[in-house]
């Protein structure tokens, strides 16, 4: 099945902590069924201190289930469904809100 959330979109959290915040998705886990959303679910990990990078605790992104995210409408930024329709040889994904294309990949 063709992946409805992918690297690079915008999405909004519809449930959890950060319900209601958007953000960029940086990674799809898709074996996981997880994302990676910049700024979104910040966790604190402790982290040994190497030659390239400073030891200490840094805040970084934590994972979110894919059914706890959706894609922002690229017209008003609310969240909506995505669905697929055929352009030629090519299926693209458009916004069921709004029935804007998201990307022509």
């Amino acid at each position: 099945m063709a992946a409805k959330i992918r690297k690079g979109d915008k999405v909004v959290v519809i449930t959890g902590r950060d319900k209601g915040r958007g953000g960029e998705v940086i990674e799809v886990r898709p074996a996981e069924g997880r994302a990676l959303v910049r700024g979104i679910h910040m966790v604190k990990r402790h982290q040994k201190q190497s030659a390239s990078q400073e030891g200490g605790i840094v805040s970084k992104e934590g994972a979110v289930h894919l059914s706890n995210l959706a894609i922002a409408d690229p017209k008003d930024g609310k969240p909506t469904r995505v669905g697929f329709k055929m352009a030629g040889e090519k299926k693209i994904r458009f916004a069921k809100r709004s029935g804007v294309e998201i990307d022509g990949r």
